[in-house]
């Protein structure tokens, strides 16, 4: 309806019809009603393209929308009262009178005043009897009821496209900001991934190597020179395992061999550690923890050397027990420490116990810690055999006092 181009061929081939209908007689008409219904005709074509053409696909100002509801009354008015066949018209001035109008008042409006001039030029051209008014009061009634129930049901589909229009707008929108949130959070995650796995390998493997340097360079001091060099091996493993674990990092690969080697990489663990705080560590390890897959087996190693670097710093242990076992569903991985424990009520500025929350609740699985003042500190990690429980949201982490 918004096409100029349908309108010209509409409005042309209507008005050159009426006219042809008008020249060959079809029409009963003298030769004066004759002259006013072409101009009447010639008057409704100028007045659609030099008044209604322009705002055709626009909002007509409602100056423009007046002036041309009079021009066509006067047209309609006079053409239908020289020849009755003129009222054809209506069939494109009520059309136009709504495209025009640009909302359901006006095009009201507009037909209001088309079946006026109609009617009122069939009272004219009747003589203002009673047959004449009769009739145009039926014809134009009827036309107006027809052309407005018409207008609004197509007006209310055309509302009804564009409000579709507006919402696959917006639904497109939504979605790109959508997509644009999901990038964010994906790299949001990275980078926590990646701030985890240095905290858990690089980091750990720094701090242990200061530590090392410091007693070395002690016992130096102090002249035990075996001691030192005994020292000083360790502190070249550790570099040499910092060095595995950062090309691990950057290759974004788990530093645990394939296959079932996650005992040995748990003795091995331990192993630095006892060099490291100069505590006794136990390690037990049972067949059905080899079940887990790789990624699990990264999960627990990176616990199991947060656990072991917290009871280095902080818990002044003698004795640690590291147990991994697992049933048919769940491996669980305890390390207990008989050192001078903490208060789990106090504030935490550290990243590790937070950290290892995060890392297992992404695995599906649960940590625990267990610990009070004096009474030495137990962490406990659960993780699923299988995949169907991985990836859920992360949970909060149980932290409490032993009961």
């Amino acid at each position: 309806m918004l096409q100029k181009r349908w309108w010209d061929v509409a409005v042309v081939a209507g008005s050159a019809a009426t006219a042809a209908a008008i020249a060959f007689g079809l029409v009963p008409v003298d030769e004066v009603e004759r002259i006013i219904a072409y101009a009447a005709i010639a008057g409704f074509v100028l007045a659609y393209l030099f008044i209604a053409r322009p705002t055709i696909g626009v909002a007509a100002s409602r100056a423009r929308f007046s002036w041309f509801l009079a021009v066509l009354a006067v047209i309609l008015a006079v053409g239908v009262a020289a020849s009755g066949f003129l009222a054809i018209l209506q069939a494109l001035a009520y059309p136009m009178a709504w495209v025009l109008g640009d909302s359901r008042r006006r095009g009201i409006i507009g037909s209001a005043v088309i079946a006026a001039a109609v009617l009122i030029g069939n009272m004219i051209g009747g003589g203002f009897s009673v047959g004449a008014i009769l009739a145009g009061l039926a014809t134009t009634g009827f036309s107006f009821v027809f052309a407005s129930a018409l207008g609004l049901w197509i007006t209310g589909i055309a509302e009804y496209g564009d409000e579709r229009a507006r919402l696959l707008d917006e639904l497109t929108a939504a979605q790109s900001e959508v997509r644009a949130l999901g990038h964010e959070r994906g790299a949001s995650e990275e980078r926590e991934r990646l701030a985890r796995d240095i905290h858990d390998t690089l980091a750990q493997s720094l701090a242990a190597l200061v530590i090392l340097a410091e007693r070395a360079a002690r016992l130096s001091r102090e002249g035990a020179a075996d001691a030192a060099a005994e020292t000083m091996s360790t502190v070249e493993q550790v570099a040499r395992d910092a060095l595995a674990e950062a090309r691990a990092l950057v290759a974004r690969t788990a530093a645990v061999p394939a296959g079932a080697a996650l005992g040995a990489s748990i003795e091995r663990l331990a192993e630095r550690f006892r060099a490291q705080i100069g505590a006794a560590i136990d390690v037990t390890v049972d067949g059905a923890a080899e079940m887990l897959d790789r990624d699990r087996q990264v999960v627990l190693l990176r616990c199991l050397q947060e656990a072991l670097s917290n009871v280095g710093r902080h818990a002044q242990a003698t004795v640690v027990a590291v147990t991994v076992h697992g049933d048919d569903a769940v491996a669980t991985l305890e390390v207990a420490d008989d050192g001078r424990g903490f208060d789990p009520a106090d504030m935490r500025t550290g990243f590790g116990i937070d950290g290892m929350g995060d890392r297992v609740a992404l695995a599906g699985g649960e940590l625990e810690v267990r610990s009070a003042p004096g009474s030495g500190t137990t962490v406990r990690v659960r993780l699923p055999l299988h995949t169907a429980d991985t990836r859920r949201p992360i949970e909060d982490f149980r932290t409490e006092a032993p009961s």
